[in-house]
């Protein structure tokens, strides 16, 4: 697959480029793995709750902030600044690889690239998305992804210098009981995101090839 680092972009330019990138890939080009940070935005899944959003239109240009429905599955989550935001777009047929090991797959590679930076996180079973292991109930990567036709869409978002404000102004995820963290929070220092970018990217490959040979 290729890697496409855009940068800091708007949400809707990253979500309109996803789905021309879908179409390309339904058409036989090979895969890419997009990496990004956004603008200020909460997104709505399809099972989502409106009422997880705290806020109302007003308050959103307030703060900077836009929201969109979109096509993923899951409740509401927020992008912005200091997030690692990743769109795997990928031909899993091709690959030979199935739905729930790809998401598994996408979840060790978030869980192998915080161990670089010697932060230990889990899985719990029945929520998606990755936490810490120290008994704490704190989030921190996302996951959300629409599969269609063997080719997937969307992907996770990663916290890492995040400003943990914008949180407070939804019910992360849908989940009221747990608390939400950063690299930054946990580390006590703020990290580089290329470098962050560069290993996810490594890590993510390498567990896909490795599954296309087992």
């Amino acid at each position: 697959m290729t890697l496409e680092d855009l940068g800091l972009i708007d949400y809707k330019t990253a979500w309109d480029l996803q789905k021309s990138k879908v179409v390309k890939v339904g058409e036989g080009q090979e895969g890419c793995l997009i990496l990004c940070e956004h603008k200020h935005v909460y997104t709505f899944g399809k099972s989502a709750d409106r009422n997880n959003l705290l806020v109302n239109d007003q308050f959103l240009k307030q703060i900077g902030a836009e929201r969109f429905d979109i096509e993923r599955g899951g409740d509401i989550t927020y992008h912005g600044p200091g997030q690692l935001v990743g769109y795997p777009i990928l031909d899993l047929k091709k690959l030979g690889i199935g739905v729930r090991d790809y998401v598994n797959l996408m979840e060790e590679a978030i869980i192998q690239t915080l161990a670089e930076f010697q932060i230990s996180t889990k899985r719990i079973e029945g929520m998606t998305g990755i936490w810490l292991a120290d008994g704490a109930a704190r989030k921190i990567a996302a996951i959300g992804i629409k599969i269609s036709r063997g080719i997937t869409m969307h992907g996770f978002a990663l916290n890492i210098n995040t400003d943990l404000s914008y949180f407070n102004h939804m019910v992360p995820c849908g989940i009221p009981d747990k608390g939400v963290t950063t690299m930054k929070e946990e580390l006590g220092r703020p990290l580089d995101m290329d470098s962050i970018k560069t290993v996810f990217a490594e890590i993510f490959k390498e567990l896909i090839h490795n599954k296309q040979l087992a």
